[in-house]
């Protein structure tokens, strides 16, 4: 029993029939809809008669009258001549329709499933509720493996469209990692083109999956999407978000831990020896959905009367600002999975650090604990300016914001990150798009 996890239209569902056919197995793939306990039931037992398994012939003979019913029949299914790929696609929906659905899933597990040849397989995308299906006191503890199903890495987008490193790392910023929007970008086009064909369009998915996903994934939670769409626009702080979704602080600290619950946002503090955790950050955690709120909601209107030319320009003039702080969490990310490496001290991890006043502000600060350290191994700055490289003054400004960190010294490292390389020299690490693409 492998529960799936993974946002939507990443590719869950896709995958699975993917390794369904290359399989050759007999498979029952059945996706669960919102509609009430009696119509999902009835849905499932369609698709179990419509299989090429033994059990169809039972299930067409008519109605079934329970999931333990339905299970133990699709269950008779499989056989070591035949073994069956048993799906069940969106189970928080399900969960919705159907509470008992968990402990019914353990009883026919127990009782049948474990022990044939069958592949039972639980895909979901609210990934909040698929993580907390096996946990302790759940009807699954103990009886599932778990995966979560991530979006392409910049890499894989890069080698998927035919991209330099650079170009490739442009692409991610517009489409993340989603391969559906990598399957409508045209083979080595640049972002400017891909954006020129595709703002023409409203039906595009570049246009079309930003709202359908939250759609789907905030159908009755409005006051999430507000704030959501708060930081998308650009506001980090409590305060800020607060000001600009005009809501209480309580219903502000509810939507907020519903967007982390969710894995849609993410919270951050400075990484430093001392502790702060009254300047807490928000972010949008996906790269597609930060460009779809920064640029495409509010345009849908400007895209449907066919002005997508306004939009592209308005993108252009914004793009180096955009990209130069939406680049921030992809670095960080992509030197996460380097560390520990010897050429960054003795870190584990990396952060960032800024004061209260917003005055020091240092991209990249590495230590050996996972929210701070005391002693800081390394500092960096990353620039994303297209015609200018790191120089001189970006250096001065970094030693001068190290002696400011808590836990930093003289000893500490410095690293420099640059889109368009490097014209100073005193740097104890240098990383180009090329770096950041390989990690």
């Amino acid at each position: 029993m492998l529960a799936l996890r993974g946002r939507r239209q990443i590719g869950k569902s896709r995958l699975v029939e993917e390794f369904i056919h290359r399989s050759g197995a007999c498979a029952i793939f059945y996706t669960a809809s919102r509609q009430s306990a009696t119509e999902e039931l009835r849905n499932f037992t369609e698709q179990l008669a419509e299989s090429a398994t033994d059990a169809a012939s039972v299930a067409a003979a008519g109605p079934l009258g329970s999931w333990e019913a339905a299970l133990t029949i699709a269950a008779g299914g499989a056989s070591p001549a035949q073994p069956l790929v048993l799906v069940i696609d969106e189970l928080p929906s399900l969960i919705e329709s159907e509470p008992a659905i968990e402990a019914i899933l353990q009883k026919q597990w127990d009782r049948s499933l474990e022990a044939r040849p069958i592949l039972l397989l639980l895909i979901g995308s609210d990934v909040s509720m698929m993580s907390a299906l096996g946990e302790y006191g759940r009807p699954l503890y103990g009886r599932l493996t778990e995966m979560t199903i991530g979006p392409l890495s910049p890499a894989a987008i890069g080698e998927m469209l035919e991209l330099s490193a650079t170009a490739a790392l442009d692409a991610y910023l517009a489409i993340g990692g989603f391969p559906r929007l990598a399957e409508i970008w045209q083979r080595g086009e640049d972002l400017w083109k891909f954006l020129r064909r595709e703002l023409q369009n409203p039906e595009s998915p570049l246009i079309v999956l930003g709202e359908r996903s939250l759609a789907a994934e905030f159908p009755a939670e409005l006051r999430a999407r507000d704030a959501l769409e708060a930081i998308g626009t650009g506001e980090r702080t409590f305060t800020a978000i607060m000001q600009r979704a005009q809501m209480s602080n309580k219903t502000l600290e509810t939507a907020l831990a519903t967007l982390i619950a969710k894995r849609v946002i993410g919270k951050t503090l400075p990484y430093s020896a001392q502790p702060r955790p009254k300047l807490s950050r928000y972010h949008v955690s996906d790269p597609y959905l930060r460009f779809w709120l920064r640029f495409i909601r509010a345009s849908i209107p400007a895209i449907e009367r066919g002005r997508g030319d306004l939009v592209h320009r308005q993108i252009r003039e914004s793009w180096p600002s955009f990209a130069g702080h939406a680049i921030e969490p992809l670095i960080r990310d992509a030197i996460q999975r380097l560390l520990p490496d010897p050429r960054f001290g003795e870190a584990e991890f990396v952060g960032s650090f800024w004061n209260r006043e917003n005055s020091v502000e240092v991209d990249l600060v590495g230590g050996r604990g996972q929210t701070g350290s005391e002693q800081i191994d390394f500092v960096g700055s990353i620039k994303w300016r297209e015609r200018h490289k790191l120089d001189r003054h970006d250096l001065s400004q970094l030693i001068r914001h190290r002696a400011l960190i808590p836990g930093a010294s003289d000893d500490t490292l410095l690293v420099g990150v640059s889109r368009s390389g490097f014209a100073v020299d005193g740097l104890d690490l240098c990383l180009t798009p090329e770096d950041i693409l390989a990690a």
